[in-house]
Formats: C-alpha cells, sequence, structure tokens
C-alpha cells in the first residue's frame, strides 16, 4: 500500500497556477467561471454581468485550498452558482456541536472530492473540521472522518458528479497518476 502524502510532502511540480490553467481549459467555455488565487479568505462569486465571468477564489497560493474550492464548485448545482459562496452561511471558529455538526454535514461531499482530487494529483490531503478553538478535533477518527471516507467509497462505486469527474481524470492524466481510483488510496488510515 502506498503511503499516506503529508503536507510536507507538496512537491515544487504542484503549483496552484497550474490548477487554475487546468479549470480554464475544464470549464471556462461551458461554465465561463475562474480559478482565481491570492485571497486572503475563500470565496465564490457569480458574475456582476453577462460579460463578466463567475470567479472561484482560493487561499493566497495554497494548492489545498484551490482543490477545495474546486470540489464545492463542483458540487455546487447551477442555481446555487448564481449566489455569492453558493448560498451558504458560514460560522467562524468557536462552533456550538450544534453548529459543527452542520457544518461538517454540508462538508462531507466537498472533502471527499477533494481527497480524490489531492489522489489525482499525488498530493497530500488533510481533512479538515475547521473549527480551531475545538481543539485537535482531527487527531481522532470521528464520524466526520468515517462519513468523507464512506461517501468516497459511494463516489467511487457509483461515478462522481459529472463536473468533479471531469476535473479528476484532468488532474489524473496531468500529474501521471495512473490508477487514481486504486483502492491503494482511499483507507480510513489515510485520513488521520
Amino acid at each position: 500500500m502506498a503511503a499516506p502524502l503529508r503536507a510536507d510532502n507538496l512537491s515544487p511540480r504542484h503549483r496552484s497556477v497550474d490548477l487554475e490553467t487546468l479549470f480554464k481549459q475544464c470549464f471556462y467555455s461551458d461554465y465561463k467561471t475562474l480559478l482565481m488565487g491570492g485571497a486572503d479568505e475563500p470565496l465564490y462569486s457569480p458574475a456582476a454581468s453577462p460579460a463578466k465571468p463567475h470567479c472561484l477564489y482560493y487561499r493566497a497560493d495554497y494548492f489545498a485550498s484551490a482543490l477545495h474550492e474546486i470540489a464545492h464548485w463542483c458540487v455546487a448545482g447551477a442555481e446555487r452558482r448564481l449566489q455569492e459562496d453558493w448560498g451558504y452561511w458560514y460560522c467562524p471558529d468557536g462552533r456550538s456541536p450544534a453548529q459543527q455538526r452542520a457544518f461538517e454535514a454540508v462538508e462531507i461531499a466537498p472533502q471527499a472530492i477533494e481527497w480524490m482530487f489531492s489522489v489525482a494529483a499525488a498530493a497530500p490531503f488533510r481533512i479538515s473540521r475547521d473549527n480551531l478553538l475545538a481543539g485537535n478535533l482531527d487527531a481522532a477518527c470521528s464520524d466526520f472522518h468515517r462519513a468523507v471516507a464512506a461517501q468516497v467509497q459511494c463516489y467511487r462505486q457509483a461515478s462522481l458528479p459529472p463536473r468533479a469527474a471531469q476535473f479528476f481524470f484532468a488532474l489524473s492524466q496531468f500529474y501521471g497518476v495512473a490508477e487514481p481510483l486504486s483502492d491503494k488510496y482511499y483507507c480510513l488510515e489515510a485520513l488521520l
């Protein structure tokens, strides 16, 4: 079994600007959407007019942030893509347990897709519960970890959403990952 990649395994070949180019090649002609780095915070901004593109901003030049935002974009339906940040609420650090559960419920599919994108790009993936003030939530296997892993298995057995599948295979080709759906990449232990 291949060892899971960690953040310190990120190579110079993992440039977020390459993701911007690949995203544009895959989606611009059909969806008029650009992936753009350099943001202080991630944000999806629908076009202000028909002549302007939609913009999907990711944090700084972080490869993982770009993959995560692309995953969210890939599951957002047409109506959601007309709303800033797809119409989702965001509650920052310090969430109550109920708020954390609600947050995790909407993060299962995007994080499952992000994990698969990371595998296709031969890049590290770390699950995120995005609640630093609650302590080290990522250290132990949780219901959230299991739900993300189960969603990945569903996508592998059935199929990814169409835009996610298109980008997944484009990543695999670009980064030379021959078998990105192989079992060896998708065990629960890889999330720990």
